[in-house]
């Protein structure tokens, strides 16, 4: 009998092997990103403060800050649908305009839109600064901007098509199963990490000047 109780906490307790090798991956993430943020103080350290101040003018920083409180509400919304999937609850069991009722699938779904929302305004505002003349080329400054949002970008598109993929093995499973739900909690986890990123990045790139 207790050999059994042993065995089952042991099963409880260990680590779930993709959550370990996501987190140990999302740890070479923030060291890329690390790279990218000494990139851009180094450049700004060497080229002063008058090339910074110049350039930084032309940022809407009131509509990045909109863009990225969308960004940090989807980690929130994101969260919700990780919580769905922990109690196994894959779609919603009432009206969908009764919140408390969603599953993984509308809390997803949701964080999937907010997700494309930044993505575009972020378009957007490369289309704008272009407009401002600045561009890849522009000078220091343009190229550091552009690299650093940009490969963001690219990692907040990534978190979009693993969204896109829960969803639709979701949707044409019969049944959730224990690995869907460890598949849409490693997912949360690359997203909750490019959140954070891009907290660390507004910080620097729009209020830092």
């Amino acid at each position: 009998m207790s050999t059994t109780n042993v065995s089952s906490h042991h099963k409880i307790t260990r680590p779930n092997l993709v959550a370990v090798g996501t987190i140990v991956w999302l740890s070479s993430e923030l060291m890329f990103f690390a790279a990218l943020f000494a990139m851009y103080f180094t450049t700004r350290a060497v080229q002063g403060p008058e090339v910074w101040g110049e350039s930084t003018e032309v940022l809407n920083i009131p509509f990045a800050a909109f863009n990225t409180t969308i960004l940090v509400l989807s980690s929130v919304t994101c969260q919700f649908g990780v919580f769905a999937a922990e109690r196994f609850q894959a779609r919603r069991t009432g009206s969908i305009f009764k919140f408390s009722t969603w599953g993984m699938r509308e809390w997803f779904s949701l964080t999937f839109l907010m997700g494309g929302f930044f993505i575009a305004g972020q378009v957007y505002e490369y289309a704008h600064l272009v407009l401002e003349g600045l561009s890849l080329s522009t000078n220091a400054y343009s190229s550091v901007f552009y690299i650093t949002t940009g490969f963001h970008g690219l990692h907040v598109t990534g978190g979009l098509i693993a969204f896109l993929i829960v969803l639709v093995r979701v949707a044409k499973a019969r049944r959730f199963t224990q690995g869907q739900a460890t598949t849409a909690i490693v997912v949360s986890y690359y997203w909750h990490f490019v959140d954070v990123v891009w907290i660390a990045l507004f910080a620097s790139i729009y209020l830092i000047k």
